[in-house]
């Protein structure tokens, strides 16, 4: 494994010689992401860095050549949705239009490649059997999983570095089940991620655009789908809590929108890191904070899988308990949303 880690490096290296090359791509073709009111940059960026990460991970397969059953697939899947992402860069693709795609991705993995949960053990015996359903709920995760990496993308390293996290994490957690394909897999992306973070973080010279964000969703959502099918129940919530800031920021910014009345496709700046900025953190310390919240519940991931069905219940309730404290003081609903602050002033005040 440490041979493998060594070569994935290179992948590191090439992707801090190729993102210059594509910063001058982008320029050329105007690839750019201009200011508006819900962005924070003031002046235009090269928007194609998910390119530089993509070419990056395709040095890597032709170096270390991993093999599984899913891997035919798995590519065809990232090819696409580079097309996709790289398209939408350009031209400004619309929000169903990019869904439907997303869809169809999805489909080629779970009914070309086989990919799917069939079932989880349930931690007391027995097991629950998804049936024609599998199919259903693991074209949802892949989907939902690659629009949540996409939607955080909103400060310069920010989706990047909450990417690497995830993916190291992953890489560890299939090191120790021996599972040398998704390890491998997870290594090549975190190096070329890491690569391109040189170029990414505050101030940014390249965003990775929806070509990176889409591909890196993608590529998430599959691996940690990988290595953690067909578990117990316990274990099935372990690539949850690896993604956990991505996917709790996209479903409290559904519950938001619809608590306000609002579309639910409408875009606003409400997210995690609008109102850690609200607060007056600065762009720096947002994206830092919100790293060392991604590598909380990494850690907590790691723990929920080493300890016994009832401390992975107070390891869930405790984080539980956490995010709902991050909601009501950010205000991620709305002002007026804080059952949990309201329940310990009732407690406070109780004779």
């Amino acid at each position: 494994m440490l041979e493998i880690a060594l070569l994935a490096c290179l992948t590191l290296l090439f992707s801090l010689i190729i993102t210059p090359i594509i910063i001058k791509f982008s320029k050329k073709l105007n690839a750019t992401d201009k200011p508006n009111v819900r962005k924070v940059h003031k002046a235009p960026i090269p928007t194609l860095g998910g390119l530089a990460i993509f070419l990056s991970f395709l040095l890597g397969l032709l170096i270390l050549q991993p093999t599984s059953t899913y891997h035919f697939a798995i590519i065809i899947g990232a090819f696409l949705i580079i097309v996709l992402g790289f398209f939408d860069d350009i031209t400004d693709l619309s929000a169903k239009f990019k869904f439907i795609i997303q869809i169809g991705i999805a489909c080629i993995v779970v009914f070309g490649g086989g990919l799917h949960i069939e079932f989880v053990n349930l931690p007391f015996g027995g097991q629950i059997e998804f049936g024609f359903m599998s199919s259903l709920i693991t074209v949802f995760w892949i989907v939902g999983v690659t629009n949540a990496i996409n939607l955080i993308d909103g400060l310069d390293g920010l989706a990047a570095g909450v990417s690497a996290i995830a993916l190291f994490t992953i890489a560890g957690m299939a090191v120790s089940m021996g599972d040398v394909y998704v390890a491998t897999m997870a290594l090549i992306l975190f190096f070329s991620i890491v690569g391109f973070l040189r170029y990414n973080f505050y101030p940014a010279k390249i965003f990775m655009g929806d070509t990176g964000a889409l591909f890196l969703g993608y590529m998430i959502a599959v691996l940690a789908l990988l290595g953690f099918k067909n578990v117990t129940i316990i274990s099935f919530i372990i690539p949850i809590f690896i993604l956990a800031v991505p996917i709790s920021d996209t479903l409290i910014a559904i519950i938001r929108r619809y608590v306000n009345k609002q579309p639910l496709s409408s875009p606003d700046s409400s997210h995690l890191h609008h109102r850690l900025l609200h607060m007056g953190f600065s762009h720096k310390h947002t994206v830092l904070f919100i790293y060392a919240l991604s590598t909380m519940f990494s850690l907590a991931a790691i723990l929920f899988s080493m300890t016994t069905v009832w401390g992975s219940v107070a390891i869930f309730a405790v984080a539980m308990l956490a995010l709902q404290a991050l909601i009501e003081n950010l205000e991620l609903i709305n002002s007026k949303y804080k059952p949990l602050t309201n329940f310990f002033k009732a407690l406070k005040h109780k004779p």
